[in-house]
């Protein structure tokens, strides 16, 4: 497509684009048309993975980069979990998302060194 011609003049014309698809999917959000949520929101993933690639940026790298920081962050909330003698369905939601904040900064604070 982008050899045709159909592609952004300028990359950062692009983040309107993006913009669209999400208001898009957050109107069928409200509607609650499941089929139509899903069309809309393939729509806006589409036009995120379109942004990636005119900025360099492989989006599969970045989701498994995600992933993992998901991964880690969890098994840290559950490590501290376990040392407070908790089950993490027993925890409030707030307590859980501190030690996720906590993680957070270890993890800027290493990538700092």
């Amino acid at each position: 497509v982008r050899g045709a011609g159909f592609d952004w003049k300028k990359k950062e014309d692009v983040w309107d684009k993006v913009k669209e698809e999400l208001e898009e999917f957050e109107a069928e959000l409200r509607k609650g048309d499941t089929e139509k949520m899903e069309t809309e929101l393939g729509d806006f993933l589409f036009a995120v993975i379109n942004a990636a690639r005119l900025y360099g940026i492989n989006p599969e790298n970045a989701l498994e980069k995600t992933n993992h920081k998901f991964i880690n962050r969890f098994a840290y909330v559950e490590e501290k979990a376990g040392i407070a003698g908790k089950k993490l369905n027993e925890m409030e939601l707030e307590e859980m998302e501190a030690y996720w904040e906590e993680a957070k900064r270890l993890e800027e604070k290493e990538q700092e060194l």
